[in-house]
């Protein structure tokens, strides 16, 4: 998912980045690849902090993805931080390359993933890899859990949505993707 990420900011980095003054061109590459590194950092510890709900409304688009949104704040402030420690840029600077890139990076994501033509992002791919192999899989069952019944997620007709809908997922056709699919509208 890294890669298919480094992609995007690549892709939106022309003017934020590239055409920036305040942005010496010999950091291009590096200010991109930190770019990269801190959605991927952002979205991992956001998930890891208990912001579930949050990362759930992005991508089934429930939120705006846009400055005022918690998770492109998050990330934005992350990102300048960053790029003010490692490259010298001034603060306002710093601030206006990431609030010009990570809402258009994740709105770009997010409709990817839910885009059923585009193949480049699946939400079960970036959940895993923001999740990874930690104690997530109980905060995103708990999220499930409390949006699944709108979803049409309780497989087995028991009024909830627990670990055994989960697994009636896995052994049906379309597994823990399908099971994504349906919380976040693919």
């Amino acid at each position: 998912m890294f890669e298919q990420l480094t992609q995007l900011v690549k892709q939106y980095g022309g003017d934020a980045v590239v055409n920036n003054a305040a942005v010496p061109n010999e950091h291009n590459e590096a200010v991109i690849n930190e770019t990269s590194s801190s959605i991927f950092s952002g979205l991992q510890k956001i998930a890891s902090e208990g912001g579930v709900e949050q990362l759930a409304g992005l991508f089934n688009g429930n939120a705006s993805i846009d400055n005022s949104n918690p998770v492109v704040k998050q990330i934005s402030q992350q990102l300048s931080g960053s790029l003010g420690e490692k490259f010298g840029l001034s603060s306002s600077d710093a601030s206006g390359v990431a609030s010009s890139m990570i809402p258009q990076i994740l709105s770009s994501l997010v409709n990817k993933a839910k885009d059923p033509n585009d193949g480049s992002f699946q939400i079960s791919d970036i959940i895993n890899s923001i999740s990874g192999n930690s104690g997530q899989a109980s905060s995103i069952m708990d999220t499930i859990s409390k949006y699944g019944m709108q979803f049409g997620l309780d497989q087995n007709g028991d009024g909830k949505v627990d670990l055994e809908d989960a697994i009636a997922v896995t052994k049906s056709k379309g597994g823990i993707s399908g099971l994504f699919g349906k919380l976040f509208g693919k």
